[in-house]
């Protein structure tokens, strides 16, 4: 069984807090949108659709306790008020905004329908955010899948297993027979990869080796890396990628030993808007991330310190491919293949 980030039924919805792994599992409620920004700014939840996910159900969680109104105008503001709220969150990652946009028009279309009533509107809105998260389950199946065999198909032709550095596809292959180990990075400084996808991987019974991030050259030099995965918070017309802090010089590391590397994301996380990545507005995070673990000072005081929560790997680095729950394609094929189904 694969480990629920996110609890939801109609009028209820629950988060695992990341920030408790690998101490505690625990599953805290989301009552309203105020709570949903503050987990998200938090990193409670983390990952471009879980963000998404989690600020629309947040608010379909208020409209269904009869948040909003009274009349059809006084609905669709707050409706709009909380989404812009939630973009705010973390503003790197655009599938947020681009369901706060989508979300929006549902709504506003719903309630120009001739005899529209606020209890249709509501139902809208709900229906919509559960429809997400019903679609996002069918998008991680696909790109797990559609990654997996284009994965195997480049690096192991005749057979055999593979060895992958971090967590994208690694379920599938997992699930395939078809993979020998995998190695997770621990992400510094929020130490995602140590808390959540080690705990994922243990939870799964993956084989898998957790690595700091500065061992991650040697890995791909001394330990048979056949391909490195990533996420990906935005895509860009052009394939440049935003990605947490750390994911560019995976990529230069791969490209050096001739190792494909991949970005897994859904077609939601892919900005055509934007030319290139340099577009990209890059979220700055508290210092303190950076100088205390557990709330106990590493570094010395009075040292400055930058903490940018993403980097952006360029196009030409990303030698294995963009995979989507459409396909897998080189970047050059990026804006063609998708600019008929996302705007």
């Amino acid at each position: 069984m694969s480990l629920e980030a996110i609890r939801y039924s109609r009028g209820s919805l629950q988060i695992l807090n990341q920030l408790l792994l690998p101490q505690q599992s625990h599953y805290e409620a989301v009552g309203s949108v105020r709570q949903a920004w503050e987990a998200i700014h938090a990193m409670k939840v983390r990952g471009a659709p879980a963000i998404a996910l989690v600020g629309c159900l947040s608010l379909s969680v208020e409209l269904q306790e009869g948040a909003g109104g009274p009349g059809l105008a006084a609905l669709l503001a707050f409706v709009r008020d909380a989404l812009s709220f939630l973009v705010s969150a973390r503003p790197t990652a655009v599938n947020m905004a681009r369901a706060a946009r989508d979300l929006a028009d549902a709504a506003a279309l719903e309630a120009e329908r001739e005899g529209a009533t606020e209890e249709a509107v509501r139902e809208r809105v709900i229906r919509y955010a559960e429809d997400m998260l019903e679609k996002d389950l069918r998008d991680n199946r696909s790109i797990g899948d559609l990654g997996a065999h284009h994965l195997l198909e480049r690096t192991a032709p005749g057979g055999g297993k593979v060895t992958v550095l971090t967590h994208c596809v690694i379920r599938s292959l997992h699930n395939l027979g078809r993979l020998g180990h995998a190695f997770c990075t621990e992400t510094r400084p929020y130490n995602q990869g140590a808390r959540l996808t080690a705990f994922e991987l243990v939870y799964e019974q993956i084989p898998a080796t957790l690595i700091a991030d500065s061992m991650a050259a040697a890995a791909m030099a001394h330990r048979g890396v056949s391909a490195v995965v990533v996420g990906a918070d935005r895509v860009v017309a052009n394939g440049d990628t935003a990605n947490k802090v750390g994911t560019y010089q995976l990529a230069i590391a791969a490209k050096h030993h001739g190792i494909p590397f991949y970005v897994a994301a859904p077609s939601s996380s892919c900005d055509l808007h934007l030319e290139t990545g340099q577009e990209i507005v890059i979220e700055e995070r508290p210092g303190q991330e950076l100088t205390d673990v557990n709330g106990v000072r590493i570094a010395a005081p009075g040292i400055g310190v930058w903490n940018p929560a993403f980097d952006v790997t360029p196009h030409d680095l990303i030698t294995g491919g963009i995979i989507t729950e459409l396909g897998v394609f080189a970047p050059e094929e990026l804006r063609e293949a998708l600019s008929a189904t996302i705007s």
